[in-house]
């Protein structure tokens, strides 16, 4: 794990590592943050939903540590249609509010439009193999639920995953593995819609969900001291390193 108090984990690697790319979309052009795999060979790809932030610091480490395991990662800008370019700082209260605000106005469905373009132009992409996984976190983590649901993607991962229990009526659409990890103490999701989501997938073999008690919302955001927990967001991230082995590289 990166030292919080320490050096920037993004400034000196976001320029090296990747660059922002041009995505065709149904609805129109969008930006992405592509960052190949470090050793510079063909990868299975990760595209990285963001949480209401748009691709902030927090989502550029998350794309560059994804580099450094072997994966090249995709972070399409989902706000496009609002905001293009958005950059929020979850620890900044006006920023906080703005990002609210942007939430507020996000279309779930054009967003789920935005993310199978973006998953079909990474397959074609020289430095991905073909297969896609996807992952995500707070809005992303309900975006990589519905990409579960509605996308070609080979696998996703959520975490701490807003308002998935209004979309439980969607889980038969999931037809490829899917790992939720679920904040015990999260604080926009309660423990009635906690304990709703985990009994309403039950039923479907291709599900895994992991519960983490006392766990606030945002326990693996590593750039924000005030939310990380560094127990959770470890064992929360060695079972995602092993599901996306076992199901993207493995499989």
């Amino acid at each position: 794990m990166a030292d919080l108090e320490g050096p920037d984990p993004v400034k000196s690697t976001r320029e090296t590592l990747g660059h922002m790319i041009h995505i065709p979309g149904r609805d129109g052009t969008f930006k992405a943050y592509f960052a190949p795999a470090a050793h510079q060979e063909p990868a299975p790809c990760v595209l990285v939903c963001q949480e209401i932030f748009g691709i902030n610091k927090e989502m550029w480490r998350i794309c560059e540590n994804l580099s450094q395991m072997g994966y090249s990662a995709i972070c399409p800008d989902l706000f496009w249609r609002i905001d293009p370019g958005i950059e929020l700082d979850p620890t900044n209260e006006q920023e906080m509010q703005k990002a609210f605000d942007l939430f507020g106005k996000f279309d779930i469905d054009a967003g789920l439009k935005d993310i199978q373009d973006t998953i079909t132009h990474a397959r074609t992409l020289k430095e991905t193999t073909g297969k896609v996984g996807a992952i995500g976190y707070c809005l992303g983590g309900l975006l990589a639920y519905l990409t579960a649901c509605r996308t070609d993607a080979d696998c996703a991962v959520g975490y701490y995953g807003v308002n998935i229990d209004k979309y439980l009526d969607e889980c038969k659409g999931i037809t490829k593995p899917l790992m939720l990890h679920i904040a015990g103490n999260d604080e926009f999701v309660s423990k009635e819609q906690q304990e709703k989501v985990i009994e309403g997938l039950q039923g479907n073999s291709h599900v895994t969900t992991y519960h983490y008690p006392g766990a606030p919302h945002a326990f693996a955001r590593q750039t924000d001291a005030g939310h990380y927990k560094e127990d959770a967001a470890t064992e929360a991230n060695r079972r995602t390193e092993e599901f996306l082995l076992k199901h993207l590289k493995h499989s």
